[in-house]
This record gives C-alpha cells, sequence and structure tokens, in this order.
C-alpha cells in the first residue's frame, strides 16, 4: 500500500517537471496560431500539458492582435488623410 502511494507521488513528480514551461506555452501558442506546430510539440502539449495555461495565452495573444490590427488599420487611415 504505502508503495502504491510513493509510485504515485513520484509518477506526479515526474509530470509536474515534463510541463512545459511558460516560454514554451507561448511559443505553442504562437506557432499554433500561425498554423506552424510540430507533431512533436503538439503532442508534448496534449500530454503534459494542462489546459489553462494555453486558453489563458490564445486569450491574450488575440486580444492583443485585434488590438494592434486596429492601430494599423488607424495609422494606414491617418497617413491617407481618411480619418
Amino acid at each position: 500500500m504505502a508503495s502504491k502511494g510513493r509510485h504515485e507521488r513520484q509518477q506526479n513528480k515526474q509530470d509536474e517537471e515534463q510541463r512545459p514551461g511558460m516560454l514554451a506555452v507561448i511559443q505553442s501558442t504562437l506557432a499554433a496560431a500561425f498554423g506552424v506546430q510540430s507533431q512533436a510539440a503538439r503532442e508534448r502539449d496534449f500530454k503534459h500539458g494542462r489546459p489553462l495555461p494555453y486558453i489563458i495565452a490564445g486569450t491574450v495573444f488575440t486580444v492583443l492582435f485585434i488590438l494592434i490590427l486596429i492601430l494599423i488599420v488607424r495609422v494606414v487611415l491617418s497617413s491617407a488623410g481618411m480619418s
């Protein structure tokens, strides 16, 4: 019984050590957004990653992307004298 609990704790510790860090989550989010994510990275993300960091990173990326597009459109329109 005690060895089973110890084995589970060791497995949980190994899973946490293999869990992608913040930089890996950001890289995966950007690669997925542009459609260039490798199969190995996708498998790592699904096997060892938790969904919440990817959801947050995807939401932040989407909001930033929209804001950048709005800024670009405003700059182009103002330089063309249309605003």
